[in-house]
């Protein structure tokens, strides 16, 4: 499963929307779980001076997806829900998203995480259900 986890880290990484958005951007995958890592920086902010909400969506929906999509080894996953919990703003610093598997039926998964910052606290939390789409995990979309 190893070399499934570091095909699904690769391929996050590679993919269009890190590039734009997330250069700084780190995950770890394992079995059911993973971490994604992001050092804030002001290009995140809001006009109120602290992260906005859609990076905080980001970061919870990729951290339970991946948690999520740890699990199944032959087609990529699709976020049918999401619901975010934003708890204290971000202003800078590394935060860490922790995303967890809760629940798997034979289509649907169910995965939560949380976001820390980097005194430990809890910023945010968010629960996702996600299902099996058509898409094969092979190389062409970066699973490699």
């Amino acid at each position: 499963m190893k070399e499934h986890y570091q095909k699904l880290e690769r391929m996050y990484l590679v993919a269009n929307i890190q590039k734009l958005m997330f250069e700084t951007t780190t995950i770890k995958i394992s079995a059911g779980e993973s971490e994604v890592g992001l050092t804030v920086q002001e290009k995140y902010h809001h006009a109120g001076a602290a992260m906005h909400g859609a990076v905080y969506f980001k970061l919870l929906d990729d951290a339970a997806y991946f948690a999520a999509n740890s699990v199944i080894e032959d087609v990529f996953l699709l976020t049918s829900s999401f619901n975010v919990n934003l708890i204290r703003p971000v202003v800078s610093g590394k935060i860490r998203a922790i995303g967890k598997l809760k629940s798997q039926s034979k289509n649907l998964l169910i995965a939560e995480a949380t976001i820390y910052n980097e005194e430990g606290k809890e910023v945010a939390f968010g629960t996702g259900t996600f299902m099996k789409s058509g898409v094969v995990l092979t190389p062409e979309i970066g699973y490699k």
